[in-house]
């Protein structure tokens, strides 16, 4: 059953539309760089918050992929798209690659970022799981951030990192648990040939979470993907690196357009 989520748009109502997809414990502010470059090229630029997250419906879990999925295409039916271009970081990009196998007709082209096909081993993300549920997301903020930014980022920019610290620790326990169940039972890896957008894989060289291999395979495995590793980046690349994210980013959108 989709869930209707939180949304914001910015940007022209005629503007080619743009989702922005986002990571496991964050909610659409982590997309807060990529918007007024974008909005100053004519997209429209659409960020939600996943179930579970922010300012969303936070249904009883276990979550799959293919709720995620669902709630992304009735976001898309909500803001009247046909077609968009969908951003995903992480989650967000799991979820993008199965709106590519499941939803081809509502997929512009994907950007998929600082994400796997297939994200194992399952028990760390029961583990992880069972533990907010038990002690909350504050629990795993700190260690959140820790696989988000580098170190010498945390260091350089200590607000930035509280930022995101707080966010993750807002989340409903509820929420980001249920969404570990998701990851937990993904494997996407034998549908990616299935994808047909044009597709571009960004991979953070310092992603401890999704490491550079991962993208690999996602951008061996979607025919004609480009792959485009970012030095300085770890798992939250577009925020740790977000001038060559959204260069990179534009220019994918630019191409398709």
């Amino acid at each position: 059953m989709s869930e209707l989520v939180h949304s914001v748009v910015e940007g022209p109502a005629d503007g080619p539309v743009v989702v922005f997809s986002g990571s496991l414990g964050s909610d659409h502010r982590m997309w807060d760089p990529q918007v007024k470059p974008l909005v100053e090229k004519g997209f429209r630029v659409i960020r939600y918050d996943s179930r579970g997250h922010g300012a969303s419906p936070v249904p009883p879990g276990p979550y799959t992929l293919e709720d995620l999925g669902g709630d992304l295409v009735a976001l898309l039916d909500e803001h009247g798209a046909e077609r968009a271009h969908v951003v995903g970081l992480s989650l967000g990009g799991m979820t993008g690659m199965w709106l590519g196998v499941h939803a081809p007709d509502r997929i512009e082209s994907l950007v998929l970022c600082c994400t796997s096909a297939k994200l194992g081993p399952p028990s760390m993300w029961a583990d992880r799981a069972k533990t907010v549920r038990k002690n909350g997301t504050a629990s795993v903020a700190e260690a959140g951030v820790g696989r988000w930014l580098t170190p010498g980022h945390v260091a350089a920019h200590p607000g930035q990192a509280a930022f995101l610290r707080e966010m993750i620790a807002a989340v409903p326990a509820e929420g980001y648990a249920a969404s570990c169940q998701a990851v937990e039972r993904m494997d996407l890896v034998g549908d990616l040939p299935k994808i047909a957008a044009r597709t571009l894989v960004i991979a953070g060289a310092e992603d401890p979470a999704t490491p550079v291999e991962h993208a690999e395979v996602i951008a061996g495995g979607i025919p004609d993907a480009r792959l485009a590793v970012v030095e300085g980046a770890a798992h939250l690349g577009s925020f740790e690196q977000p001038e060559r994210f959204t260069a990179l980013i534009l220019e994918h959108l630019e191409a398709a357009r």
